[in-house]
């Protein structure tokens, strides 16, 4: 790893970096966190490179770290908790995201080398890994852009089709690759984790599930587990709690009313699966919330 080009990237990521995490550049995302709290999440396709700091994220029961230098790679919608590590106001965590698109990708394919071995049919859909020079170098030039307004229009595209075609070629290109393609299995079912983000607080068969991915009911199961590392029950009750958590920021005073608005007929179930969840009670995780920073993955 080349230490000038992430002293590099870090100034600039803490130069840019607004609480929105938007810049000027479509797809590219800056966060500057500066607190260790959890926070529940749903990730998109991003690619997370962290420039100072270190985050910890769970998936089902998969645990994830990544440090300075290192990066996340997210190819699904995926219900996640995290927290950052010993940031705070003096070294807070530093970070980049880079939206990982299908219609950006799918034209690298044609290019790209052969797929190597069946051990890439299944690639996973949260992974780790060091960044190395090339892909640290595609990175600064992007963020350089930043105090190069005139040229960003012209050249972030370019060098966007350059990270990608980084990761695409590299030890995770087989997971970038599943974006891209329509018809990988990620992509079938990405169409029911879209539906349920969707539907949420709807009633939910998996047979309906299984013939909208274009699978058996027992191989739909079998790839929503292996791409979510959560059933899809699990995933929705998940999905359910955390815009509970959201609504409750707004209305605090109305637990009932929120549990009702996503999906829950019982009061009872919705306080014992948030605490289950959340480590407190809705009335009282309510009463401690407060807005959160938006954060990367």
């Amino acid at each position: 790893m080349r230490t000038d080009l992430l002293d590099e990237i870090r100034g600039l990521v803490a130069s840019h970096a607004r609480p929105d995490l938007r810049t000027p550049i479509d797809g590219l995302l800056l966060s500057r966190v500066a607190d260790t709290a959890p926070e529940y999440s749903l990730t998109e396709p991003l690619f997370v490179l962290m420039a100072q700091g270190a985050k910890r994220l769970l998936l089902g029961d998969r645990v994830f770290e990544y440090r300075a230098g290192e990066f996340l790679l997210v190819t699904a919608e995926l219900p996640v908790t995290g927290h950052f590590l010993d940031a705070d106001a003096r070294v807070p965590a530093l970070g980049l995201g880079v939206a990982l698109r299908p219609s950006a990708i799918a034209p690298l394919l044609l290019e790209a080398p052969p797929r190597r071995s069946r051990a890439e049919e299944r690639p996973p859909t949260l992974a780790t890994g060091t960044a190395w020079p090339d892909l640290l170098d595609a990175v600064a030039r992007l963020l350089r852009l930043l105090d190069r307004p005139g040229d960003a229009p012209v050249l972030a595209p370019l060098v966007e089709r350059e990270i990608l075609w980084r990761l695409l070629t590299g030890p995770h290109g087989a997971m970038v690759r599943a974006i891209g393609l329509a018809d990988s299995g990620l992509s079938h079912v990405g169409r029911a984790v879209r539906w349920i983000h969707d539907h949420y607080a709807e009633p939910m068969r998996v047979e309906d599930l299984a013939r909208l991915a274009g699978m058996s009911p027992s191989a739909f199961h079998r790839h929503f587990r292996a791409v979510t590392a959560l059933s899809p029950l699990q995933f929705q009750k998940r999905i359910r709690l955390q815009k509970a958590r959201s609504l409750l920021v707004t209305s605090p005073n109305d637990v009932a009313g929120v549990g009702h608005l996503v999906g829950y007929d019982s009061p009872s179930q919705f306080s014992r699966e948030y605490r289950r969840l959340f480590g407190a009670p809705p009335g009282h995780d309510a009463a401690r919330l407060r807005a959160p920073e938006p954060r990367l993955p």
